[in-house]
């Protein structure tokens, strides 16, 4: 229990951190970094939670993402801004307007209760079928949100979202994100399914049920994606379908292939670095473009280096940086050593 608390402490530590930098700083874009970073936190830990487990590979995770961005905005646009934002919504939600902090909740509800309907027969696949009808879903979810226009409005940039989603909020979210996936890690269920992530046949004839197990965590790993998701749509206020597919699927799996999938403190140490990294690739792409060094404008290092970054790791550190122990075991274990000295 000791070293559960201490992990929760460190880990909501750093994003206190975060926080207190940002507004000590007082420098606006820092304020908007530190709530994205909050937000991808989100994000990660509900993709932790099933791939970390399970250690099946989910492309999916992101379409989850815009089901809860979607779901919330619906249910938020002003009601004399929904004729223009969502001139072919229903009526029975054209004149709907409620608080956002009540629907980033039913966003994240809507996208768990749409996991548990179409996942349910994918969690009886492993190794590369999973992993392919994870895309497949993926790509499924992606064209629902591109034709469906009565509530996405199509291929368009969807707008007139309120914006809530302040650096407090996000922050909040993310400690609670921390703390739910620590707490799923070391529950009963967790344990069974590393147990199937290590051995499934040994798992199944000991009793486990997999694909309940499989599902379950599927399920919580796309609440944790709705409410992200649902946190992100009020930060930019506007947005399109094409903002949920493979960029932002290949920055999340990022995040949490270089961290370290197999532990909470590697998806969060992975949002961290890859965040500091990319902010700082960014400026320097806008140096260089400012500066007017190349003929041609300087674009895509951000992606170039975290490709390269996910290479690296996976050939000399293939679980991550944090592959195995949580902060508190690595804490309390320099601690012992250097009682015995």
């Amino acid at each position: 229990m000791t070293r559960h608390l201490m992990t929760l402490a460190v880990l909501i530590g750093l994003v206190v951190l975060v926080v207190l930098g940002a507004e000590f700083a007082e420098v606006r874009l820092l304020s908007r970094i530190a709530t994205n970073l909050c937000i991808m936190l989100v994000l990660v830990l509900g993709l932790q939670v099933f791939m970390g487990n399970s250690g099946i590979l989910s492309f999916a995770h992101v379409g989850f993402m815009g089901i809860g961005a979607y779901t919330s905005a619906m249910l938020t646009i002003p009601v004399q801004m929904k004729g223009m934002a969502l001139p072919d919504l229903y009526p029975v939600f054209a004149g709907l307007q409620m608080s956002p902090y009540i629907t980033i909740l039913i966003a994240g509800l809507v996208a768990a209760l749409v996991a548990a309907i179409v996942s349910y027969p994918l969690m009886r696949l492993s190794d590369a079928a999973a992993v392919i009808t994870s895309f497949a879903l993926l790509v499924v979810l992606h064209t629902v949100m591109l034709h469906w226009s009565e509530v996405t409005n199509g291929p368009r940039t969807l707008f007139g979202i309120p914006r809530v989603t302040n650096l407090y909020l996000a922050a909040g979210a993310a400690a609670l994100a921390i703390a739910a996936a620590l707490a799923f890690k070391e529950s009963r269920l967790g344990i069974l399914l590393r147990t199937t992530r290590d051995d499934e046949v040994a798992a199944g004839a000991l009793g486990a049920h997999v694909p309940n197990l499989r599902w379950i965590a599927f399920i919580l790993s796309a609440l944790f994606a709705g409410i992200g998701g649902a946190l992100w749509g009020h930060f930019i206020t506007s947005f399109s379908p094409k903002a949920f597919y493979l960029k932002e699927t290949f920055v999340i799996l990022g995040m949490l292939v270089i961290g370290g999938p197999g532990t909470v403190t590697g998806a969060v140490f992975g949002v961290l670095i890859v965040t500091i990294v990319f902010e700082g690739l960014r400026a320097i792409e806008g140096l260089v473009n400012q500066a007017q060094l190349f003929s041609e404008q300087v674009v895509g290092v951000t992606e170039i280096t975290l490709a390269l970054a996910m290479i690296a790791v996976l050939i000399f550190r293939p679980g991550g940086l944090v592959a195995t122990r949580e902060v508190g075991d690595l804490i309390l274990r320099r601690m012992k050593l250097r009682e015995k000295k």
